[in-house]
């Protein structure tokens, strides 16, 4: 079988966790034996194909107004415009049956369509090949792919998503099969009607993290050491956090790895004055979890899945998580983590006080954090998953 994947991005351009977990895919269904390409974005223009760790990698230049996936934050007219043109873009549609007419896929694999659009779906039918959409946010639904404006989480689509997004829910009708990395996600498009006719599946993203040997056990009075991983920004409910650490007069102390869009960062660094507080910038994951016993994930959004609570879990190290959104299919509370409540604010210092009086609670917590996400770390599981999904899209098209 050739599977074309399309994405917005591909090593070692990498913006996030579905780009990691594509080329994980990817590499894995060509050792599996299967023709596999890649088509991807880049900010330069023209048409380029190369090869990475073994993969042929088509990359296209973005036709719009800019770039988006620099650190740097357009005006607002000027983003209003680019998404207006991302609607639909029809010069991207070309790129693709271009790649197609070279290719001659059996089966498209579409992940991050920003940039792309949904143009790229009435191609692929047009060429009569069977298509699977993979879910890793809400880009689909929403222009800034995350439905949270006003710092809340929207229940419905503003005016201008639902104006942006007009077209969407129909044409979606056109997908074979819908993949959602969470059952929160998957659920959040069926619930706006999306892919009606599809065959919806769930596949968690993995990660490949070795076993390790299970830290000591907390002892009374034994200093707590807190960390956040990940982007800065306002959505990840870092304020939040700072707030209530600033609340906690026990003997805890605080890491911050990570960036964001460089005023946010400099705002947030700018208002602490807690020195048990420390900002690391980019870090190791690796390396950061082994030098925390508490990892908390404080989003005000609805986070799809939240692979870096999987991560921290995967390394003995319980997760303290708002409680929304696709974390609640993994941080299960008081069994390997505990979940905390933003309409409550403090309950996350709460938390945090709690993992730091309560050692017998956070060893067992701990004792529980690997084992309780070995299933998702499985990167065959993984890709048998796929397999299946793509096999089914493929016979069924041929059967007709």
């Amino acid at each position: 079988m050739k599977i074309l994947y399309i994405n917005a991005l591909y090593s070692p351009l990498i913006k996030g966790g579905a780009e990691i977990s594509l080329k994980v895919l990817v590499e894995g269904m060509q050792a599996r034996g299967h023709e596999v390409v890649v088509l991807s974005l880049k900010p330069e223009e023209g048409l380029i194909n190369e090869t990475i760790d073994g993969v042929k990698v088509y990359r296209a230049g973005l036709k719009n107004a800019y770039w988006p996936f620099y650190n740097i934050k357009p005006g607002k007219i000027s983003r209003l415009l680019w998404h207006i043109r991302d609607r639909y873009n029809a010069a991207m549609r070309d790129v693709v049956k271009k790649v197609i007419e070279i290719e001659q896929p059996d089966v498209v694999s579409c992940h991050n369509l920003v940039g792309w659009s949904i143009a790229v779906w009435d191609e692929i039918k047009k060429a009569n090949i069977p298509l699977v959409q993979v879910l890793h946010d809400l880009y689909l639904l929403c222009p800034n792919s995350d439905m949270y404006k006003d710092n809340r989480s929207c229940d419905k689509q503003c005016f201008q998503c639902s104006l942006l997004r007009n077209q969407h829910r129909s044409l979606s009708n056109q997908v074979n099969a819908v993949v959602g990395i969470s059952k929160f996600i998957l659920k959040r498009f069926t619930d706006f009607h999306y892919f009606q006719e599809a065959k919806k599946h769930v596949i968690y993203n993995s990660r490949n993290i070795p076993e390790s040997s299970i830290p000591k056990d907390r002892t009374i009075g034994q200093p707590l050491r807190v960390g956040y991983i990940g982007t800065l920004a306002e959505k990840k409910g870092i304020e939040w956090l700072i707030d209530q650490f600033n609340k906690i007069e026990v003997d805890v102390s605080l890491v911050i790895a990570g960036g964001g869009q460089k005023a946010y960062e400099t705002n947030l660094r700018s208002i602490n004055r807690n020195p048990k507080i420390s900002f690391i910038g980019y870090v190791d994951p690796a390396q950061f979890y082994k030098q925390i016993d508490v990892l908390v994930v404080p989003s005000l959004w609805q986070e799809p899945l939240g692979m870096v609570a999987i991560e921290a879990l995967a390394y003995y190290v319980p997760v303290i998580a708002n409680a929304i959104g696709g974390l609640q299919e993994t941080v299960i509370h008081e069994h390997n983590g505990l979940l905390c409540h933003d309409e409550e604010q403090d309950s996350l210092g709460l938390a945090i006080l709690r993992l730091w009086q309560d050692v017998d609670l956070y060893n067992h917590l701990m004792k529980n954090t690997r084992r309780s996400v070995s299933r998702i770390l499985s990167q065959q599981r993984m890709i048998d998953e796929y397999l299946e999904v793509l096999y089914g899209v493929h016979q069924s098209t041929k059967s007709k």
